[in-house]
């Protein structure tokens, strides 16, 4: 071989490298929608295989720090970054919906076999410690056909920065007034009462392990762990169950803003799940590197179309098509 020839073979070898190399994204943030992350990321690297991307599920608070501190290339979050986070980031961040998703009360009451019921007042009442036995009669009125124990009540919650707890918290805080005053919405609150738990693994797993406990996680989470959950009173003072069609509900009358930064929690409506959600995941509107720009542009527009075909199947609830069109539209932002 001259070697000409062999530049050129090697000039080849090396451009089909590149070519196929594969392009390393990095993102952290949302424990909420990890199960169906997870499985979207293998699938997508299934028909790009330039397409590896790796997740992080260290809770949404974990998230938006490292995508803030710019060690991670997208982050992923279950509440709106707030404007003063905003403006920390060195670029514009811009918000996708992905899914919509329940977080549930779960619990470990022996004797108790059948799903609860559960009133904003209860669960306000036990989360604030003012309610600290399960024959309590706010709990006894909303569950006239199960003998409930006079155990104490073993609260847990989040340890770390979640969005699930700012869900959890932003419902306590429409729903009571007490809560809202004393306690507050956020990812991070200063509980009363209670033990805490990293993640929804973690708080599903003390949950498990500890009679007369009740916690709140994502509804993914309880079904995975086999784990009851109790149906929650909405704001039409009716009880309705944690279900795919229950969060489609509470979606359905909210008018979504251009930023897509919107709680649906304690939505109007007799069907609406009131402990509802939209997950999101969070992209810089600058993406310097022209490979990973292409990458997420690419997954974003695939997840949007036939990605929400895989949310049934692992408990979340697909996306409002209004919502599908107007992010389709915001994708071209990012540059």
């Amino acid at each position: 071989m001259t070697i000409s020839r062999f530049l050129l073979v090697c000039v080849a070898v090396c451009a089909g490298g590149i070519m196929h190399a594969q392009v390393l994204i990095n993102g952290a943030g949302a424990t909420f929608p990890y199960p169906i992350y997870a499985k979207w990321f293998d699938e997508y690297q299934k028909i790009n295989p330039q397409a590896h991307i790796n997740y992080q599920s260290i809770g949404s608070g974990g998230g938006i720090r490292q995508l803030l501190a710019g060690t991670v290339d997208f982050g992923a979050t279950d509440s709106p970054m707030s404007d003063e986070q905003m403006s920390k980031a060195p670029s514009k961040v811009l918000h996708f919906p992905t899914v919509l998703g329940a977080v549930v009360a779960t619990y470990n009451v022996p004797g108790i076999k059948h799903d609860m019921n559960f009133s904003a007042e209860a669960l306000a009442g036990i989360f604030m410690g003012n309610i600290t036995k399960w024959n309590h009669p706010e709990l006894v009125k909303a569950n006239p056909k199960a003998s409930l124990p006079a155990s104490d009540i073993v609260v847990v919650h989040r340890s770390d920065g979640s969005g699930t707890t700012f869900v959890w918290t932003d419902y306590l805080s429409k729903v009571s007034p007490v809560w809202k005053s004393s306690v507050g919405a956020g990812t991070s609150v200063r509980w009363p009462v209670g033990l805490g738990a990293k993640g929804n693994e973690g708080v599903a797993g003390l949950v498990k392990q500890t009679p007369n406990s009740i916690g709140y996680v994502e509804l993914v989470y309880a079904l995975q762990n086999k784990m009851p959950y109790g149906s929650v009173r909405n704001a039409a003072g009716h009880f309705a169950k944690p279900e795919l069609k229950s969060v489609t509900a509470a979606a359905a009358g909210v008018t979504v803003p251009d930023d897509f930064r919107v709680s649906i929690t304690n939505a109007a409506g007799k069907d609406s799940y009131p402990i509802s959600s939209f997950t999101w995941l969070l992209v810089p509107q600058k993406i310097q590197d022209a490979g990973k720009r292409k990458i997420l542009t690419g997954f974003l527009q695939w997840m949007l179309k036939d990605g929400q075909k895989l949310a049934e199947s692992l408990g979340y609830a697909p996306l409002p098509n209004a919502v599908v069109a107007k992010e389709l539209k915001a994708i071209p932002q990012i540059q």
